[in-house]
């Protein structure tokens, strides 16, 4: 169990993560269950705290269970609590998380992971409000709003009988579902200037010098599949390698296990798949092939920039002026087509 407190910031000024705070602004006041739902690393867990400390309840206890890391008979007596002589080791009377949440929120993380039986008993207390301690016979009432979070896909689950469907629509009211990384390139440098203040303010550096042009070139490039995870783990071991403080940081340190000397894979463990050169069609155009391919990237990188054609420019290495240059060339206009 963890009890939040808000502060933590959220940083993200992207159109698909202001529209997501936007929906939790207004889901936020009602009491009815909402799911959050995204990628793992995209902050679920501050959204469901955010949840909470919009509405009402924003004085009572926020309660986070996470499913995934107790065994179905822990999960059920942390919930709901035991009754004295319940099972062995019970010797005296637990007072669950329902209890401990009434008149706040409880955020169950890892929904996904709970067994049948259980998500029946969690479905009792979201349609009448009511608990039974593991050995008890007394029912006691609660008024607890639930927010489960997953990164799983709970209607492909229903579909197959591993959740149940009536606890899926009683959860469902509303789903917030949380863009990951790399839909919010516009917020990358914000993000990572963010984590590598507090780095560097954490190792005693008297400041950040910031990122160098090729580092800050690489971030975007990265397509974050851990997302904010993975760029808060990044940015942080990337200051606490670098070796001037008060030099900006040139080199990423993606993968913490790079290393020539790394240690190769088991003669029958599969690796990542060997990409074959294909052999080019010939005869063929090379200054036309050469265009079309840069016609190509220019698309590509505007379409992952949302059209926001310095990130675009970022993405290629090249300079906003060099990249308005190219669009000029191939006659590409640089703005969503008009539907």
């Amino acid at each position: 169990m963890s009890v939040h407190r808000p502060d933590q910031h959220i940083i993200g000024e992207a159109p698909a993560f202001l529209e997501m705070l936007e929906h939790v602004s207004r889901a936020a006041p009602l009491n009815k269950p909402v799911l959050v739902v995204g990628e793992r690393g995209t902050g679920k867990e501050l959204i469901s705290s955010r949840l909470h400390f919009l509405s009402d309840r924003w004085e009572q206890n926020v309660v986070k269970v996470n499913c995934a890391a107790l065994t179905e008979s822990i999960l059920e007596s942390e919930l709901f609590g035991h009754e004295a002589g319940a099972f062995t080791g019970a010797v005296k009377t637990h007072i669950g998380h329902f209890e401990r949440a009434d008149g706040g929120t409880m955020i169950l993380d890892e929904l996904a992971t709970i067994t049948l039986r259980m998500q029946e008993k969690i479905l009792r207390v979201i349609e009448y409000g009511e608990i039974q301690r593991v050995g008890g016979s007394e029912t006691l009432r609660v008024d607890v709003r639930i927010v489960g979070s997953t990164n799983s896909d709970l209607q492909a689950l229903a579909a197959s009988g591993q959740f149940r469907k009536d606890l899926l629509d009683r959860l469902a009211f509303d789903v917030v579902t949380i863009p990951p990384l790399r839909e919010r390139l516009e917020d990358v440098m914000n993000l990572a200037h963010a984590f590598a203040v507090n780095m560097a303010s954490e190792l005693k550096h008297s400041y950040f010098p910031g990122f160098a042009p090729r580092a800050a070139s690489a971030l975007l490039k990265h397509d974050w599949p851990g997302n904010v995870r993975e760029l808060k783990n990044t940015i942080e071991r990337s200051v606490y390698r670098a070796d001037d403080p008060e030099r900006p940081i040139s080199n990423i340190a993606f993968d913490p296990f790079d290393s020539p000397f790394k240690l190769a894979s088991a003669p029958d463990t599969p690796g990542p798949a060997l990409q074959q050169r294909r052999t080019p069609l010939l005869p063929a155009d090379l200054t036309q092939r050469l265009a079309d391919t840069e016609e190509d990237l220019l698309l590509a990188a505007l379409d992952k920039a949302r059209f926001n054609q310095r990130l675009a420019a970022d993405l290629l290495s090249l300079s906003y002026h060099q990249f308005r240059g190219k669009l000029k060339k191939h006659g590409i206009s640089g703005r969503p087509l008009q539907s």
